[in-house]
């Protein structure tokens, strides 16, 4: 009996399977449409941000047509590290310690002490840093008013390069981004969102 082959040998070698190439994703392939992820918020942290809360939030927005472009994907992200971060077309928003109440060091409390102050967040100063007591509200607020507008800012930064592929102005450019954004929507955001 004469064994029959397969149309995937060839003069006895087993050929390549077609499926070396990634499954495009806002990882390694432009998006034509903003996406949206959650991923898992780790133990001890949750998100109090939903998808719908960005979506609102990017309404308000009065320069959204401007930073729109090569903006890939909004991501809330795994709780822990840092409170955000941003990388080639991806914003992150990470989650919050579940029970609302995050130490800082006295620099980042410093630093932040005047939008901590507008939100009315009680804080504790100890000998090694800041203790700040939240409000559910006032982590939405937070993260969005700061944390989303300082990492949009770093794809603001990138976009307006020629390359679009370095932030030359780093943290000092995302901070005032940040700052400069807040105060031009912090009254609609309240409407919206509501104190």
């Amino acid at each position: 009996m004469i064994r029959k082959t397969t149309p995937k040998v060839k003069n006895g070698r087993v050929q390549k399977k077609n499926r070396h190439d990634f499954t495009p994703n806002y990882w390694n392939t432009r998006q034509v449409e903003l996406q949206f992820d959650t991923l898992k918020p780790g133990k001890g942290y949750k998100h109090f941000l939903n998808k719908n809360d960005i979506k609102r939030f990017l309404e308000i927005l009065p320069n959204w047509k401007e930073i729109d472009i090569e903006l890939d994907a909004i991501l809330l992200t795994e709780g822990g590290g840092p409170d955000g971060w941003y990388y080639n077309g991806k914003v992150a928003i990470c989650a919050w310690p579940k029970d609302k109440t995050s130490s800082f060091t006295k620099e980042y409390f410093n630093d932040h002490k005047r939008i901590f102050d507008q939100l009315n967040v009680k804080y504790e100063i100890k000998k090694d840093g800041v203790v700040c007591h939240f409000e559910e509200s006032q982590i939405k607020a937070y993260q969005l008013l700061h944390i989303f507008l300082h990492e949009i800012g770093h794809h603001h930064d990138r976009i307006s390069t020629k390359k679009r592929k370095h932030l030359p102005n780093g943290e000092p450019y995302a901070e005032s981004y940040a700052e400069k954004y807040e105060k031009i929507i912090w009254h609609k955001y309240f409407e919206e969102f509501g104190y």
